[in-house]
């Protein structure tokens, strides 16, 4: 799938990441037309984002100043502090989801480098990129840097996007020095030394790096004694102070100097305007007059009274306090600033295969990294994009009612609850709660009741079920809320978080029953690693599946990871890898992979294989060189019970891996269990992907 996404960043401070910006909106903006400007945050302190005025002004003025930015820095401060990370970036993956919808393509901006940054265990640029699937174009400084110190900085950019989990697009060295740049270019044509990552290399403009007088004006607040525009886009390279007489002033003048002098130092003022009239002097920038004061009258008559024009400004602050005004002056590329504009454009043009890039661009896949928070943010979008109803049998949980709060005000599910609505209403009320759009039944007093009966007992009499006994299993809320899918009046069912796994797969064993062609319930976690999603079956549900049951699993562990968006490489797990091994064990994963090959020759399947060969590539080309799922395996079929709990919980606790689950799978319709140790977020997730469950069966 095409990427219609760039995130560029700074790898430290004043490389110049904005003049790598205008390039590449320059260049997409020609070749693809609708491009849309975004900053995931952007500095507090500031009136305005100066990117953003920039960017959006020149390239993309139908956007909004809003919608370009996501958070101000201390907002995410705030995240921080409380631990809502995941929240910023599902918020993160939400706005540009939007964009991605209006724009052809999205081009990110990362956080400027400051002492905010340093509050993240890592680079927050980098965590940010790969959570919204943007390839990254790191910004390296080059200023004051050997060619050696460049080549090494280079190389551990690479490593350090790459051990990220991000895609790397390309990186730039900005403001090199001329013949810094010369030896880094032969030594980067050597294909011996190239990553294949493309490396490009621009020089330092001195005029970049260089406030323009307007720059200083607007900080400053200036007067304008002149009242004239001409001249505002100099470039100030260096700021003199004029503390002595006109005859020593002179000597130190060099070009392109905002000479700062008091308002009342006329002699000054005229020497300076007579800098401009003779040729055997530089051209200052500018006047400062400090001070307050203004010119007397017949300077000024000088001063208007010839057709070179002398930008003059005013301040009233005095000379030292002015002067450090000004050296605290950013230096910016303003909108209006044609001439910095243009210089910076030059400059990427002059240095960048811009056809390169473009076809780069175009060429670009969406990374295959899925981050938890990636994944999680499509099991809600998946779930409203056709909305089900999930009914929860156990609303007398906090934990439930905290769940339901969360899914119907993000409008994932419709939702069910089954207890007295006067006692659901008020201890929802209690913990401060707003369920008012959940429908509550009390199965003892529900209309439904009887027809549940009467069809229980239908299902059921070839096993003796009487009538009494269908209307005892009614009034179990596992049973009620299970008929319920069963009838239709629900599309999923979620229970477990105070019953058992055996209290909610019994009764949709006896009412839903499983799918055609398949015998046994099942279940898979998924394990939510930090760029990819794996799964893992059955690690809750069979103690110890023989081959058919095993082979069972496996398809509908496969099945189950193509619903969720996972490409199915199914490994059947051993203690041996394919031949190497013998034993009763072996044998019957060895059968059921020749099993389940047989009923669905369209899964690639491998097996028996050890875990070490199915995930990791340098030991699949060893152990299994010619398989298609080995070191590639997203589905992991564990041959038991033992095996399979302990070593999902041993994934998850030692790599910090999120998982979700358990998901049962084999069952006409969803219903799905809960752990009765559950947070709120897994009941949360638990419902999407039931809701999900619900869509599939229906298509």
């Amino acid at each position: 799938m095409h990427s219609n996404t760039l995130y560029i960043a700074s790898l430290e401070p004043e490389a110049g990441k904005l003049v790598v910006t205008m390039g590449f909106m320059e260049l997409l903006t020609r070749s693809m037309g609708n491009v849309a400007f975004f900053r995931p945050v952007i500095d507090t302190d500031r009136a305005f984002d100066p990117d953003i005025d920039l960017i959006r002004g020149r390239y993309c003025p139908s956007m909004s100043y809003e919608e370009s930015y996501a958070f101000e820095a201390s907002e995410v401060k705030t995240f921080l502090a409380e631990g809502r990370i995941n929240f910023f970036l599902e918020e993160l993956i939400k706005r540009l989801n939007k964009l991605k919808k209006r724009y052809d393509f999205v081009l990110c901006q990362g956080l400027n480098s400051t002492s905010f940054l340093a509050a993240f265990d890592q680079d927050i640029n980098m965590e940010i990129a790969k959570n919204l699937g943007c390839p990254f174009v790191g910004v390296i400084n080059g200023m004051n840097q050997t060619p050696r110190d460049i080549a090494k900085e280079i190389k551990i950019t690479e490593d350090t996007i790459t051990e990220s989990g991000c895609a790397h697009f390309a990186t730039f060295v900005n403001r090199m020095a001329e013949d810094t740049l010369g030896v880094l270019e032969v030594e980067l044509d050597d294909p011996d030394e190239s990553s294949g990552i493309p490396v490009f290399l621009l020089p330092e403009v001195e005029e970049l790096d260089k406030p323009s007088l307007g720059d200083i004006s607007d900080a400053l607040g200036c007067e304008n004694l002149l009242g004239l525009d001409e001249g505002m886009d100099r470039i100030v390279r260096q700021f003199k102070i004029a503390a002595m007489t006109m005859e020593h002033f002179l000597s130190h003048v060099e070009d392109g100097d905002l000479i700062i002098v008091p308002g009342d130092r006329d002699d000054i003022i005229l020497a300076t305007l007579s800098t401009l009239l003779s040729a055997n002097y530089p051209n200052v920038a500018g006047l400062l007059l400090s001070g307050g004061f203004h010119p007397g009258k017949n300077t000024m008559r000088l001063l208007t009274g010839h057709e070179v024009t002398l930008p003059l400004l005013s301040v009233k602050s005095d000379t030292y306090t002015t002067t450090r005004n000004v050296a605290a002056v950013p230096a910016l590329i303003n909108p209006g600033d044609e001439r910095k504009i243009a210089l910076a454009l030059g400059l990427f043009e002059n240095h960048v295969d811009d056809e390169r890039i473009r076809k780069m661009a175009e060429l670009t896949s969406t990374p295959d990294t899925v981050t938890p928070v990636m994944f999680e943010y499509g099991l809600f979008e998946r779930a409203r994009s056709s909305k089900k109803h999930i009914v929860l049998p156990e609303a007398s949980d906090e934990r439930i009612l905290r769940a339901t709060e969360i899914l119907l005000r993000r409008n994932v599910v419709d939702i069910t609850l089954l207890g007295k609505p006067e006692e659901i209403a008020a201890h929802a009320a209690s913990l401060g709660l707003d369920i008012s759009s959940a429908v509550i039944i009390d199965p003892s007093n529900s209309e439904l009741t009887d027809n549940f009966v009467q069809t229980f007992y239908e299902l059921r009499k070839h096993k003796n079920m009487t009538p009494d006994g269908a209307r005892d299993a009614m009034s179990n809320f596992s049973y009620f809320g299970t008929m319920m899918v069963y009838e239709g009046l629900a599309d999923g069912m979620v229970s477990g978080a105070i019953h058992t796994t055996a209290d909610t797969i019994r009764p949709a064993m006896q009412i839903i029953k499983t799918i055609p062609g398949l015998s046994v319930v099942s279940s898979v976690f998924l394990m939510c690693l930090d760029t990819r999603v794996l799964v893992y079956g059955d690690c809750a549900v069979n103690p110890d599946p023989n081959a058919a049951q095993l082979a069972e699993i496996g398809i509908s562990s496969a099945d189950t990871a193509a619903t969720f968006g996972i490409d199915p490489k199914v490994a059947m797990l051993s203690y041996s890898t394919g031949a190497s091994g013998k034993g009763a064990d072996v044998e019957k994963v060895r059968q059921a992979t020749m099993l389940a090959r047989e009923k669905r020759p369209d899964l690639l399947i491998e097996g028996p294989i050890q875990y070490d060969a199915a995930i990791d590539l340098g030991v699949a080309k060893t152990k299994m060189p010619n398989s298609k799922v080995a070191g590639h395996a997203t589905v992991f079929i564990f041959p038991d019970l033992n095996t399979g709990n302990n070593t999902y919980k041993a994934v998850q606790r030692s790599s910090g891996a999120v998982a979700i689950g358990p998901v049962l799978q084999g069952l006409k319709k969803p219903v799905n269990d809960l752990s009765r140790g559950c947070l709120v977020p897994d009941i949360v997730n638990t419902v999407a992907i039931t809701a999900i469950q619900a869509q599939s069966i229906q298509e």
